[in-house]
């Protein structure tokens, strides 16, 4: 669980966040989402450890970040695995390095203990036999695999994820999301996600923040956001003619 207490962020004089208070819950896929200059992007390195916030406190089963010795401050960290938005794989290193490089930086294992791992992370991302190729030869689908693969392999307690379907057709950024979900579960782990992605919001939604200018505007399930009331929520999610009607459907069904 990740508890989150009336942090405020500023650069340069600039306020960014804005006193944002929420829980994340251990097993659920949590999901930001907001307009650019929200602060999302902001919010999620904050809880990342990567920002102090000015104000407020961001605790990790019960870990304040900044409270913690460099050798806790360490540990911590291995116990979060992070999806960036462009993958951000080694183009220099197969899939097999990419994915067992965390294991390498951070672990003692041995070389067959970590290519065990790694092929065990792999196969559970459906890339059972990817290990040799190179990033340039797979699809970006393929690679968001990776990827999550890479953050899985140490086994983390917190996954963050930021725009994971950026770049990828809907029916690949489907098959992202549920994976996302599936492993979440499976492994009981805490995952954040920063999208702007309502269809990802639709499928997994477990959890929504919605910032607006550093503020949280609101927070509920993906069932929620159809009986809302919240102006700024409503303009933003049916934004797209699809939306509406979604919503009009869902309000038709339960009358």
């Amino acid at each position: 669980m990740i508890e989150v207490k009336d942090i405020y962020k500023s650069f340069d004089g600039t306020q960014i966040l804005k006193g944002i208070s929420t829980v994340f819950d251990k097993g659920k896929t949590n999901l930001i989402i907001g307009q650019s200059g929200s602060g999302k992007t902001v919010f999620l390195k904050c809880l990342l450890g990567l920002f102090n916030p000015d104000k407020g406190s961001i605790s990790l089963d019960g870990k304040i970040y900044p409270q913690l010795s460099p050798r806790e401050q360490r540990g911590l960290r291995q116990d979060m695995g992070m999806v960036f938005q462009g993958s951000a794989l080694f183009d220099s290193m197969t899939v097999e390095g990419n994915v067992m490089f965390p294991l390498e930086m951070f672990t003692n294992k041995s070389r067959s203990e970590m290519q065990d791992r790694a092929d065990f992370v792999l196969k559970r991302v459906n890339l059972g036999d990817a290990h040799k190729k190179y990033p340039s030869e797979i699809s970006g689908g393929m690679q968001k695999r990776v990827a999550i693969a890479r953050a899985i392999v140490m086994n983390p307690k917190y996954l963050f994820c930021d725009e994971p379907n950026s770049g990828l057709d809907p029916k690949t950024a489907i098959v992202i999301d549920n994976l996302i979900h599936e492993i979440t579960l499976e492994y009981d782990i805490t995952t954040v996600i920063n999208t702007h992605d309502m269809n990802s919001v639709m499928e997994i939604g477990e959890k929504i923040i919605f910032l607006k200018n550093g503020i949280k505007e609101w927070e509920g399930t993906k069932e929620d956001i159809f009986k809302t009331d919240n102006e700024a929520v409503t303009n933003f999610v049916y934004s797209s003619e699809l939306f509406k009607k979604v919503r009009q459907m869902y309000i038709e069904e339960r009358n």
